[in-house]
């Protein structure tokens, strides 16, 4: 900690200091500076009221009967608190650390802890952003007399402070020393003596009144005295104002010079009411708050200051009181009130309750603000009185520190000084919760009171918790008074306060930390800085004052620059040198507005240095380019382009010159630089602002830009900007705007129009060849951008006014056009369309004056259409097309253009002029004869038949002109056709159908109508097709895509079946045949026609020669088994066993035929295939066969039944492994279900046999101890949640609900909340989960009895009981009565709630497909007619299996493999 130097008066570091202090040894009075703080401080408040909190506001509920204190003592930690805020989650601190603190000395034997604590988050250094705000000295006068009064008269060491206008230090041996706040300090009075300080002990809590009349002392041994402060007179002395064998923690005076509060070490408050009667004094003591259940260790009386005397809130003398849990806010007047309670939550048990009082400007009006604190969290309860007289308490914001508090105090109403419990200052502003400052206090050597919170003079009588939170407390060793606040040390006092805004300014300067201290007056100049003190007056007094201090500093901070600049070595060292600081002068210089400044002292200084100049001129660039400067000297604009200039960064010239007032510079000297560098913006900016000269900087560009057009040449890059940048400086000035930015003078603007138009229309220019043709800018101009140059001029011709001389510059205008374009054939032919464009709009505009040979359209028009020239086709119909649009139509004879246009092939210029005359069948005929368009035909025609608009007659022509061409329509596009037939004629498809003589564009036309995967967007239902058609469409299917029949079959609907065999029969397609019949029903005729396929392909492929090697006969006949079979799989369900003989014995006769022709000697070369095929047949037949007659089937062959078993031993160990693998897994399932239903019925016998542990041994509801009711009767009630009733006294809550004619109980705690909504919901669930008696069985010895009201149980939180001997299943429990009852218990009862739930949480966590499923649907398969092994060829929607469920999966071994 670093002191101050000692000052000449020590009376100077105890006031506050304003902004007028000029006399360093000027003598001020301490009560009326403080008194006149008091009024700064709250006009400041209400300055920053718009900076305050939040306006959300928790306003915390009134109580219709405000709680006694002996009731708020005795509630239990326990219960819910009666009183809480409404927003919990403010005090959620649970998350505190908790360490254990021992007593090691921090500055004396009664010191607390020093214990770094880890906290979350630490706050940044505030010192560069706040300088110093706090002001700490050493009252040496003061500390010198402590310590004289130790050594010479044995006062002891100090213990306690309490200040005023005077200061009183007590001490261990009972004496009070009264000092003076003056210049001298001097001691005035020593009160006691050290013979009373030996019986009363040491003074451990002082006050002094409001007026600085009267001294309380309370003592370690509990007495009470009252000094004459005047007259060092002792008043009285109290002795019986509390239980003897308690020390006074605290002793506060009121308001109310007559009345104070006293805190003892027992946690007890007591009012204390001082009286004179008849010259006699005397003290009523009151008990406010016993200690005997909870214990007060800190009291805050609310002080207001003299000018809040008649605020509303101080008649109510309002005491707040810290208790180990719970903060109380209480009014003393007119009676005893309780206003407010609010509960700490869980806390570190050694952290010390704070609170402190303070009046804030809140939305306008002053009022109380109450902070408490206990650890790390602050939290501000804004105190206020309604209309109606009663106080309402709302929660303001809370900080969240890192750091455990020992102290809390306001300084002022926006700034409070916080003590940390290894003693550090936190200057906090408690709105932004912003740290300023923190200042380390060590060597202060802080007493501690731990000695008197331990009751040590008194033998050590107090709690465990009091005395660990005496570990820290040192409430009695800081004393706060008018912005000032004193830390009382075992050898010194010292005195802390708010630094004024200069102090704090200076203070950064010693440190030679301009920059900051730049900052810091800057915060003040914009009203931005905390904690201020010393600036008063109007916003712009203040202003001017930090500015004028600024100044200064700025001097001397360009001074240290200079100094400082590093005389040798490399230029770079010097640059980053200047860098870092010239850009902070010239900065604050602008934001000051002190251009005269920077402008002249600063810049003179700085150019000194040359490095320093030029860091100066590029800090002036970005104002400069923002236009947040202007006027800058002559000197200083010249410096800056020749700055730049040396460093070749001409963009940046060029950027500076267009945004700088250059008249005052050499204008010829900056045009050459420009145009040398190319920096035409920035000369054309030259000559207009500089010259006011519009006419020289065209001349020049078009110097540049006019050679090579005129010689066709193709412009450089170069070239194309400078004539870019010509056109838009053109625009400007015709359209009265500066270039590059801003606007010319207004009363230049008619001048600079008529010169560039009198420049543009110049017949040749100024230094003309004999070459030169007539008219060269505009001829320029038109070669380098047609287009744009003449939408220069249409802007133009809109700022025109109709006057003669504006009439008289359009006509020339365009008399000048035509002459140069159509009479010169190097135009292309969009330049010329452009130009006539131009002109047929400024022909159609209402007000024309304009007057063009109708001639010259018609030159144009046969230019633009004619047939010899084929070259821009595209371009020129497009060209044509704008200009028509345009508005040059009129300029046309229709017929003849349209004649024109078609031979020209122009379809777009048709369909304009047809739509113009609403032929719009017409029109069809443009888009199928344009091959770009043609596409576009069909929204076209939609367009027309859907929009509203177009008469019914040309709706009709379009639809007809449709009809004529609807061959072309389907072949361009078929969906689209069909889209456009299906939707606006859906009627007329037969006709469309009979013009379509081509088949395949008719099958094209088909498809895309009737097949739905083709995408058409159509309602297929509103659709007329009939049968016929439909059948038509499959003919031709036949015919043209054979492979897809099957497939479009399926989806197609309307069509008969026997035509339609009839045509696929026409055309031999058996597959197509087989599904239509077995569609039809006919099963065994489809199975005959694939049986004969496959036998036909079996035959050929038996025949094929040996050499053969191609295997598409093969895949043909792989192909027709497979869908034989699953001809036979779809239907086998709805078969009965003979009938599914006859499909699947002859399909396996079939496939095994080719293996008895060939011998085993000779195989044929696909055997093992067709055994293959063979085996996937009997697979199949399985599921559907039993095993034993495809056995005898087999063996009643006549070639197999005579001993040739050797052929199909294959086939037959096949089916002998399918059958062993299907009986292991059979019986593995069925072990695997044994166990688990084994498993699970034991976690259910447990789960509902589990006893039950009660949380309390106390009654919930009338919270006597179970044992302690008389009634023999009385049934105790526990139910699963812990809780424990009377039963009785569930019966008086009504905590029954009936479910199915019995009653059950609910617990009283966790259902009365939502016990409405939840009984029918649970009623429904108990009879949803309800086990019959059938199916559980228990003893009779664990059933209750029927009419016992204890066994009818809560259906969310189950009921049970404490038995004595015994836990019951229903857990109902009674003395003698109980046990008659269970006499009487039936034997067989039903699974109560909490048996149901268990076992409902049971099938949930194992849930899947059910054991009885899989039980019966094995035991199916056992059965022998239906016997279907799983061998996973089941398929069908007509079988369902729980093996086939894609969820179910086993997890074995397979079967094992057989050696042949």
């Amino acid at each position: 900690m670093e002191n101050e130097p000692e000052q000449d008066s020590v009376e100077q570091n105890l006031c506050v200091k304003t902004a007028t202090e000029e006399e360093p040894n000027k003598s001020f009075n301490l009560e009326a500076s403080l008194s006149k703080f008091s009024y700064i401080d709250l006009d400041k408040e209400l300055e920053f009221r718009n900076d305050l909190i939040d306006d959300k506001e928790f306003d915390i509920p009134q109580v219709d009967t405000p709680p006694t204190l002996e009731s708020i003592l005795n509630e239990t930690d326990d219960e819910d608190e009666s009183f809480v805020l409404e927003d919990p989650t403010l005090l959620n601190i649970d998350t505190i650390d908790s360490h254990s603190y021992d007593t090691s000395s921090v500055a004396s034997s009664d010191s607390g802890d020093r214990t770094n604590l880890k906290r979350k988050k630490k706050l940044p250094d505030s010192f560069s952003l706040h300088g110093s705000v706090m002001r700490h000295s050493l009252l040496k006068g003061i500390s010198a007399q402590i310590v004289s009064a130790a050594d010479k008269v044995d006062a002891g060491l100090p213990t306690a402070i309490a200040v005023s206008s005077l200061i009183a230090v007590g001490t261990s041996h009972g004496l009070a020393l009264i000092f003076g706040k003056d210049q001298n300090q001097a001691l005035r009075l020593c009160l006691g003596s050290t013979s009373v300080g030996g019986q009363y002990g040491a003074i451990s809590a002082l006050s002094i009144n409001n007026d600085c009349s009267r001294l309380l002392c309370g003592f370690a041994k509990g007495q009470i005295t009252m000094w004459d402060l005047a007259s060092g007179k002792l008043l009285r002395s109290i002795t019986d104002a509390h239980p003897p064998g308690t020390a006074i923690l605290h002793i506060k005076f009121t308001d109310d010079p007559t009345l104070a509060i006293c805190n003892d070490s027992g946690g007890s408050v007591f009012e204390l009411t001082f009286k004179r009667v008849m010259g006699v004094r005397t003290c009523e003591s009151r008990c406010l708050f016993s200690g005997s259940k909870g214990e007060v260790c800190c009291i805050e009386p609310l002080h207001s200051k003299p000018e809040l005397k008649d605020h509303p809130i101080t008649q109510f003398s309002l005491l707040a009181m810290a208790s180990l849990t719970k903060i109380l806010v209480i009014g003393l007047k007119p009676s005893l009130k309780v206003w407010m309670t609010f509960p700490y939550g869980r806390m570190d048990p050694s952290s010390v309750p704070l609170l402190a009082w303070h009046f804030v400007a809140v939305h306008n009006y002053v009022n109380p603000m109450l902070a408490f604190c206990r650890g790390d969290v602050v939290h501000f309860l804004l105190v206020k009185r309604d209309e109606s007289g009663a106080i309402h308490v709302t929660k303001q914001k809370y900080l969240h520190l890192y750091y455990d508090l020992i102290n809390f105090t306001w300084i002022n109403s926006r700034t409070v000084v916080l003590l940390d419990s290894v003693e550090k200052l936190h200057v906090i502003d408690w709105q932004t919760q912003e740290e300023l400052e923190t200042v380390e206090i060590s060597e202060v050597q802080l007493v501690y009171n731990s000695s008197h919170f331990k009751s040590l003079a008194t033998g050590g009588n107090v709690s465990q918790a009091l005395a660990l939170v005496g570990e820290k407390a040192c409430y009695q060793s800081i004393s706060s008074c008018g912005g000032q606040i004193f830390y009382l040390g075992t050898k010194s006092v010292y005195v802390m306060m708010l630094r004024s805004w200069r102090e704090r300014v200076d203070h950064l300067l010693k440190q030679d930390c301009l920059t900051e201290a730049l900052a810091l007056a800057w915060s003040f100049h914009e009203g931005k800085a905390k904690a201020v003190v010393g600036l008063s007056g109007d916003v712009s007094k203040r202003k001017a004052v930090v500015a004028d201090r600024m100044v200064e500093i700025l001097f001397h901070y360009a001074d240290r620059a200079l100094k400082k600049c590093p005389e040798q070595g490399k230029i770079q060292v010097m640059e980053q040198h200047f860098q870092d600081t010239v850009p902070v002068i010239v900065d604050y210089c602008l934001l000051l507005q002190r251009k005269d400044l920077l402008f002249s002292q600063m810049y003179a200084k700085l150019s000194e240095n040359s490095v320093a100049k030029g860091v100066v001129l590029e800090c002036l660039e970005p104002y400069i380019l923002s236009d947040k400067l202007v006027g800058i000297t002559p000197q200083v604009m010249k410096d800056l382009i020749v700055h730049f200039q040396d460093k070749k960064l001409m963009e940046n010239v060029e950027a500076l010159i267009v945004h700088m007032d250059i008249t005052s510079l050499d204008i010829q000297q900056i045009v050459l630089m420009c145009w040398e560098n190319r920096l035409y913006d920035a000369m054309i900016y030259v000559y207009n602002r500089g010259m006011n000269e519009f006419i020289s900087p065209m001349e020049k560009l078009f110097k540049v830009i006019a050679p090579p057009l005129n010689a066709g040449k193709t412009l450089t890059d170069e070239q194309v900007v400078m004539g870019n940048k010509l056109l838009v400086y053109i625009s400007c000035c015709l359209a009265g705007r500066a270039y590059p930015l801003g606007d010319i003078p207004e009363d230049l603007v008619p001048l600079v129009k008529n010169q560039v138009f009198e420049f543009l229309i110049r017949l040749h220019s100024a230094e003309a060849s004999p070459e030169e043709e007539i008219y060269p800018y505009v001829r320029t101009l038109l070669h380098f951008d047609t287009r744009e140059f003449l939408n220069v001029l249409a802007l133009t011709f809109e700022d025109f006014k109709n006057d003669k001389q504006a009439v008289e510059y359009q006509q020339r205008i365009v008399d000048i056009l035509l002459k140069v374009m159509v009479e010169n054939s190097d135009f292309t032919p969009s330049q010329v369309g452009c130009l006539f464009t131009f002109l047929a709009r400024q022909l159609a505009k209402p007000d024309n004056t304009l007057f063009v040979n109708r001639t010259l359209f018609d030159q144009v028009l046969e230019f633009l259409c004619s047939p010899d020239d084929d070259s821009r086709h595209s371009e020129r119909q497009q060209v044509l097309l704008e200009l028509l649009q345009a508005g040059g139509i009129v300029q046309f004879e229709e017929s003849g253009l349209i004649r024109m246009a078609e031979k020209a092939e122009f379809y777009q210029i048709c369909e304009f002029m047809y739509e113009r005359e609403h032929q719009y069948d017409k029109i069809i005929d443009c888009y199928l004869r344009d091959p770009l368009r043609q596409e576009e035909v069909f929204n076209y025609i939609h367009n027309i038949l859907s929009i509203p608009g177009h008469s019914a007659e040309e709706k009709q022509s379009v639809w007809h002109k449709a009809m004529d061409h609807i061959e072309e329509l389907v072949s361009l596009k078929p969906c689209k056709a069909a889209e456009l037939v299906a939707t606006h004629f859906s009627e007329q498809i037969e006709t469309v159908i009979k013009k379509l003589q081509n088949q395949v564009l008719l099958f094209k036309f088909l498809r895309s109508l009737l097949d739905p995967r083709e995408g058409i967007h159509v309602n297929q239902e509103s659709l007329q097709v009939s049968p016929s058609m439909t059948e038509q469409f499959i003919e031709l299917l036949c015919q043209f895509s054979p492979n897809q029949v099957i497939e479009t079959l399926q989806v197609l609907e309307c069509y008969r079946l026997e035509e339609t065999i009839q045509i696929t029969q026409k055309y031999q397609l058996h597959e197509v045949t087989a599904y239509l019949l077995e569609k039809k029903g006919d099963i065994p005729g489809a199975f005959s026609i694939m049986l004969k396929r496959l036998q036909s392909k079996l035959q050929e492929i038996t025949h094929q020669a040996e050499n053969t090697k191609e295997d598409s006969l093969l895949n043909e006949v792989e192909d027709t088994t497979v869908e034989t079979i699953a001809l036979c799989q779809r239907n086998s369900h709805n078969l009965n066993q003979q009938q599914r003989e006859a499909l699947w014995f002859p399909l396996l006769e079939a496939m095994m035929a080719p293996q008895k022709l060939s011998g085993a000697a000779a195989p044929h070369m696909h055997s093992e295939a067709l055994k293959s095929l063979t085996m996937q047949v009997l697979n199949s037949m399985a599921a559907f066969i039993a095993l034993p007659s495809i056995l005898q089937r087999i063996l009643q062959d006549p070639v197999y039944g005579k001993g040739k078993l050797g052929e199909i031993q294959g086939l037959i160990l096949g089916m002998l492994d399918t059958f062993n693998y299907e009986q292991t897994l059979l019986e593995t399932t069925t072990s695997l279900l044994n166990q688990d239903l084994h498993w699970s019925l034991c976690n259910l016998r447990a789960s509902v046999s589990r006893g039950l542990n009660p949380k309390q041994d106390y009654c919930s509801i009338c919270l006597q101890q179970y044992k302690r009711r008389q009634e023999m009767a009385d049934e105790i009630i526990v139910f699963s949640c812990g809780h424990l009733y009377h039963s009785f006294c569930l019966q008086s809550k009504e905590c029954t609900v009936e479910i199915e004619g019995q009653a059950r109980w609910t617990c009283y705690k966790c259902s009365s909340s939502n016990k409405v909504g939840k009984l029918s919901e649970n009623s429904s669930e108990i009879k949803r989960g309800r086990i019959t008696p059938s199916q559980v069985k228990l003893s009779p010895s664990c059933h209750p009895s029927k009419g016992d009201p204890a066994s009818k149980k809560d259906p969310v939180r189950n009921a049970a009981a404490v038995p004595k001997a015994r836990t019951e299943p229903c857990h109902s429990s009674t003395d003698s009565t109980s046990r008659e009852h269970v006499g009487q218990a039936t034997s067989e009862p039903v699974l109560d709630p909490q048996q149901t739930q268990a076992f409902e949480q049971l099938c949930r966590l194992y849930r899947g497909s059910s054991r009885l499923a899989l039980l019966t649907e094995l035991s199916q398969n056992r059965s022998s007619d239906s016997y279907r092994p799983f061998s996973g060829s089941q398929s069908g929607p007509a079988f369902s299996s729980v093996f086939q469920n894609e969820n179910f999966q086993l997890r074995l071994a397979p079967p094992p493999v057989t050696e042949d």
